[in-house]
């Protein structure tokens, strides 16, 4: 994302290159002079709308929660209840699997103990895991099995994330791994 100096930047803009840099380097990427190079801007532009770095990190991270799961669930909410939308959320998930999204998930899985970062992945966490636990029980798992299920089905999400990352040869992620996936997380017990 490169912007001329001549267009004004928003807060927006600054949250957003910052998010691409998580991505590309981590936590340490996101630094002032390297994203206002990016953007085409200066750090005065950056320190009329953040007040320092934490600032900016803790936009991208609302950014990226509200992007990659509050947006994520409300697209998922107009698939039909039951299996087509658990479907639909797990495919998705797992074929999102590559690029930036997973860069991002794993950057902030790195560096989860992180102050800044911590509370919000923590929140993000309990978010997803809840949302996959009510698609389970909406199957007709009693809620213990339903928070089980979830739980297999959001690691499964993180290792696939990891093996696409690490050795993206290795990751299959072809609709019959998708299928079988999906059966195994609603077999019955």
């Amino acid at each position: 994302m490169f912007m001329s100096s001549r267009q004004r930047l928003s807060a927006s803009d600054w949250s957003t290159a910052a998010l691409e840099a998580l991505a590309e380097g981590g936590l340490a990427a996101v630094a002032v002079e390297p994203i206002a190079a990016r953007l085409g801007a200066t750090k005065g532009s950056f320190y009329w709308h953040f007040s320092s770095r934490e600032a900016l990190v803790t936009a991208a991270l609302e950014l990226w929660e509200r992007v990659d799961t509050e947006e994520v669930i409300a697209e998922i909410e107009t698939e039909p209840p039951g299996l087509p939308r658990l479907r639909a959320l797990i495919v998705g998930a797992v074929e999102g699997r590559t690029g930036e999204a997973a860069r991002t998930e794993l950057a902030l899985q790195a560096t989860a103990r992180h102050p800044i970062v911590a509370p919000v992945l923590a929140r993000v966490t309990r978010r997803r895991l809840s949302y996959l636990a009510e698609q389970f029980a909406e199957l007709g798992f009693p809620t213990g099995e339903a928070a089980r299920r979830a739980q297999l089905a959001y690691a499964s999400y993180l290792g696939i994330a990891q093996l696409a990352n690490s050795t993206p040869d290795e990751a299959d992620l072809s609709p019959a791994y998708l299928d079988t996936m999906l059966r195994t997380l609603t077999a019955s017990p």
